[in-house]
Parts: C-alpha cells; sequence; structure tokens
C-alpha cells in the first residue's frame, strides 16, 4: 500500500518542484530589471552586459524575447500538471535551467562577470539537453508540441547568443581588445554561431523555435552595430549574414523534410 501511495505522489512532488522552481527563476527575472532593489542588467558588474559594451552585445531591443520565453515557461509550468507522467522525463533539466537563469542574474548583479560565464555555459549545456531529448522524443499533442517544444527551442537559440555575448563581456572586464583587431573576432564568433545554428536545423529537422531566437539576436547584434555608440559595419554586415543564414537554412531543411514526408505530413513540432 506504501508503495502505491508513494507511486501515486511522485508526480505531485515533481509539479510543486517545477511551479517552485519557476517562481525562483520569475523572481529573479523581476531582480533583474531592476526591481526588489536590483540593479538593471545593462548597468549591472559596470556596465559590461550593456549594447554598446562589445561588439556581440545586441541592441537593447532584443531582450523583450524573454518575455516571450517568460510567458512559454509559464505556460509549460501549468500544463505539467496535467502531464502526470513526464513521459519524456524533462523535468529535472527544466527545474535545473530555471534555478541556473535565476542563479545568472544574481552572479551578474553581485558583479561576478567569470562566474556568470560558468553559470550561462551550464544554462547552454541543460538546454542542449532538453532539445536532444525533445528532438528524439515526440510530443503527444499540438499543445505540448507549442508549450514544451516551442518555448525551449526559443529558450535554447537566445541562451546560445547571449553566451557568446556574455564571453565577450567577461573577455572586455579582463582587458582583452581583440589583439587591435576586436570586429574580426567578433566576426569569427558569428562564423561559430551560424554554424552552431545551422546544425541544430539539421538536428533538430528543421526546427523553427531554435532559429527564430537565435536569428532574433543575431539581428539585434547589426541593429547594435549600426545604430548605437559602438559602430562597426563589418560586425553588421556579418551579423546580418549569419541571421539569413541560420533562418533561410532551418527553413530549407524542414521544407526538404517535409517534402520527404508521407502524404506531406509535418515531419516535428515547433
Amino acid at each position: 500500500m506504501r508503495s502505491t501511495e508513494e507511486r501515486a505522489a511522485r508526480p505531485r512532488v515533481r509539479q510543486v518542484v517545477v511551479t517552485l522552481a519557476y517562481l525562483v527563476c520569475l523572481v529573479g527575472s523581476v531582480v533583474g530589471v531592476g526591481a526588489f532593489g536590483g540593479t538593471p542588467i545593462a548597468e549591472a558588474a559596470g556596465g559590461l552586459l550593456a549594447a554598446d559594451s562589445t561588439h556581440l552585445a545586441p541592441g537593447s531591443g532584443a531582450f523583450s524575447i524573454w518575455t516571450v520565453i517568460y510567458v512559454g515557461l509559464g505556460l509549460y509550468t501549468v500544463w505539467q500538471w496535467w502531464d502526470r507522467d513526464d513521459a519524456r522525463r524533462l523535468a529535472p533539466l527544466i527545474v535545473a535551467s530555471l534555478l541556473l537563469n535565476a542563479a545568472w542574474i544574481l552572479v551578474v548583479q553581485a558583479g561576478w562577470v567569470w562566474l556568470s560565464v560558468l553559470v550561462i555555459v551550464a544554462l547552454l549545456a541543460v538546454l542542449a539537453a532538453i532539445f536532444v531529448r525533445l528532438v528524439r522524443t515526440r510530443p503527444g499533442t499540438v499543445v505540448e508540441a507549442a508549450v514544451v517544444d516551442g518555448t525551449f527551442g526559443l529558450y535554447l537559440g537566445w541562451v546560445a547568443i547571449a553566451t557568446c555575448a556574455n564571453v565577450a563581456a567577461a573577455l572586455a572586464g579582463a582587458g582583452f581588445t581583440g589583439a587591435g583587431a576586436p570586429e574580426w573576432w567578433a566576426v569569427g564568433v558569428l562564423v561559430v554561431a551560424t554554424l552552431v545554428g545551422l546544425a541544430l536545423a539539421v538536428f533538430g529537422r528543421g526546427r523553427l523555435a531554435p532559429a527564430a531566437s537565435l536569428g532574433w539576436g543575431l539581428a539585434w547584434i547589426a541593429v547594435a552595430r549600426t545604430t548605437g555608440d559602438l559602430l562597426s559595419q563589418t560586425t553588421a554586415v556579418m551579423a546580418g549574414l549569419a541571421c539569413v543564414l541560420v533562418v533561410v537554412g532551418t527553413v530549407a531543411v524542414r521544407g526538404r523534410r517535409a517534402l520527404g514526408a508521407p502524404h506531406g505530413r509535418p515531419v516535428g513540432p515547433s
């Protein structure tokens, strides 16, 4: 009897833990915009994460994507109360991503930029693990495809770009100026980001969500380098080209697989 009761209680424990982790993440995001006495991220750590701090910093408008991501995470948190079995075994990884998100904000608020790099790399690794699991297991419903696959695809693509910007900020804080050629260092990183985006497209069978947020971040790097205080035509052109390559490449992969699917059925969510 006890083992049966324990098995029945496990889903509820998971659901509560996910909900608490989301609330922690949400409070962290509120602190990150300057509420509760916190310093806005753009002003924290001596302004190293501001839009004009490095060649890889996206314009301030880019961060509006967090609203979409947080709404998606909230929808997942509500939805998982109806997902009794967690058949795709995502909950532990999702909890880790939520807590790492909050930890990153607190670390940046404390001015520990290099530690923030370690945290965001860990977050990126967790999101990559979630993406692998999503690709290898199909969603049960259209709602699950949108709320789970869509949300965490967006989350992954954006954090990939944020990691580039975070590393660049840490290097700038350490006095690294690109050995006299900061634009070409930025171009090199953007080439890597493009390859990552195309790799996600191929592995994810043309999933649109990661490409959308990755392309969004790249586009805003281009905007920042043409309209902000730190201008760079070279970086802007490369960022714009990277955005086009990632988005068009993903659509091409998706279109090719759709043509190969029987009876034109969609080949995958998000």
